[in-house]
C-alpha cells in the first residue's frame, strides 16, 4: 500500500477516534472492540517498507520505540477517560482534558522520534504509524472494556430473563 494511502487512513482514522471520543458513548463489552486495530494492523503489516533495508537496527528500534509510545498512549488515553454507570445499568465512556494532554503529549513524542529517525538517516514509512495507531486503539479499548466489566460485576445481580417483570399475583403452580 503506498504512503499516500497509509497518511490518509491514518488522518481519517485519527480524525474518527478524536471527534467520537468526546462524545458520550456506550461501552459494549461484547463488540469486536478489536476488529479496527486488527484491520489497522493488517494494512500496516501488509507493506514491505515496515523496517528500512540500508538502517535495519536503527530502523527496528524506532519501531519499538514507536510501538511503545502507541501503547502507552493508548493506555493514558484509556486511564483518562471517565467512566459511569447509566440508571438503567449501561455503562458509559467520554474522554476528558486529559485525554487531550495524552494525545498531545503522543504526537510530539512521534514527531520528535520522526525527526531523530531522519536526522540518523533512516527512512521511515508511514506503516510504523499506522501500526502504532492500531496498538493504541487496542490497548486503549480493551483496557475500556476491562473497566467496564469491573463497573457491570460490582454491587449488582447479573440481569435475568424476566428482571423487571412484575411479581405475579398469585402462586404459581409448578
Amino acid at each position: 500500500m503506498s504512503g499516500l494511502v497509509n497518511a490518509l487512513v491514518i488522518v481519517a482514522v485519527a480524525a474518527l477516534v478524536i471527534v467520537r471520543q468526546f462524545r458520550a458513548r456506550r461501552i459494549d463489552a461484547d463488540r469486536r472492540w478489536w476488529l479496527v486495530p486488527l484491520i489497522l494492523a493488517v494494512l500496516a503489516l501488509r507493506g514491505p517498507g515496515l523496517l528500512d533495508s540500508r538502517h535495519p537496527t536503527e530502523s527496528a528500534l524506532l519501531l519499538a520505540v514507536e510501538l511503545l509510545i502507541g501503547l502507552v498512549t493508548g493506555a493514558g488515553w484509556a486511564w483518562t477517560t471517565r467512566i459511569w454507570t447509566a440508571a438503567d445499568g449501561t455503562v458509559w465512556s467520554r474522554s476528558t482534558t486529559a485525554s487531550v494532554g495524552v494525545w498531545i503529549a503522543g504526537i510530539a513524542v512521534r514527531v520528535g522520534l520522526f525527526a531523530l529517525g531522519t536526522w540518523l538517516g533512516v527512512h521511515q514509512e508511514s506503516s510504523a504509524l499506522l501500526l502504532s495507531l492500531a496498538g493504541t486503539l487496542a490497548l486503549r479499548s480493551w483496557i475500556l472494556v476491562l473497566r467496564a466489566r469491573s463497573f457491570t460485576s460490582v454491587g449488582r445481580p447479573a440481569t435475568a430473563y424476566g428482571d423487571g417483570m412484575p411479581a405475579p399475583a398469585g402462586k404459581e403452580r409448578v
